[in-house]
């Protein structure tokens, strides 16, 4: 069965944060995207694609009762999403329930205060996963995790990481697991010691560590670079910070 226009306007709407919220749903753009969304716990509800594309994802999907597909056109296919290079496959799934991330003594989370850029926030969640961070806590500033960009730069990683926002400085307050945080004036990362678990903050890509936020941060920790840039791209030292830690550890 083709999309109807009804239906295509309808996902049309879910690139605008309001109506996601409204309808509690979100758009999944690509096959790599689809394909993992297929294979996690979110409920999808819609699946619509080029005929090819779609017999090939429904039979990887066999136990996906619920899901209604359809066929689409490469250019309506385009025309739903918010990537002109989206032209196979595009889902649409219910938001779930984030969890309140638990400090826990064995194991690192991340903190985001203010990443503003979905592209950024997307990339941070990949480079968690990556990791096995599966827990970051955000403030209310932070881009929106069901923005069809940072889902996109996810490379699928959002299916595995639960992204919780709240108020950060309280939150915080409250941990008693180590918390960190990059500064110009930290500790040299690779003399840091790193046991256990913590919390990363990772601050604002342009002003970095808010100051209601640096007052609960306990270790200032500094990455070292030999060049002339003033600084680092929020997801890449994001993934320096893991891999030092991980490493170390």
């Amino acid at each position: 069965m083709k999309i109807s226009k009804a239906k295509i306007k309808w996902v049309k709407s879910l690139q605008v944060k309001k109506y996601r919220l409204e309808e509690q749903s979100f758009v999944v753009q690509g096959l790599k995207g689809v394909t993992e969304l297929l294979k996690s716990s979110f409920e999808t509800t819609l699946v619509t694609g080029t005929p090819d594309i779609l017999d090939a994802v429904r039979l990887g999907a066999p136990h996906k009762k619920k899901v209604e597909w359809l066929e689409a056109s490469a250019t309506v296919l385009e025309s739903m999403g918010s990537f002109q290079s989206n032209d196979t496959v595009l889902a649409v799934a219910r938001m779930r329930e984030p969890l309140i991330p638990v400090a826990n003594e064995n194991k690192y989370f991340l903190a985001l205060d203010d990443i503003r850029d979905p592209g950024n926030l997307g990339t941070i969640i990949r480079t968690a996963d990556w990791f096995g961070v599966d827990q970051i806590i955000a403030s209310p500033q932070t881009a929106d995790f069901y923005n069809p960009k940072t889902i996109s730069a996810t490379m699928g990683s959002f299916c595995r990481v639960n992204v919780f926002y709240t108020d950060l400085p309280s939150y915080l307050n409250g941990v008693t697991a180590p918390v960190y945080g990059a500064f110009l004036n930290g500790r040299n990362i690779h003399h840091q010691p790193f046991e256990g678990g913590g919390v990363v903050v990772i601050g604002n890509e342009s002003n970095g560590i808010s100051p209601a936020v640096e007052q609960v941060v306990r270790n200032r920790i500094f990455i070292p670079g030999t060049g002339q840039a003033e600084s680092l791209n929020a997801a890449i030292a994001t993934g320096i910070i893991l891999d030092n830690i991980f490493r170390s550890k």
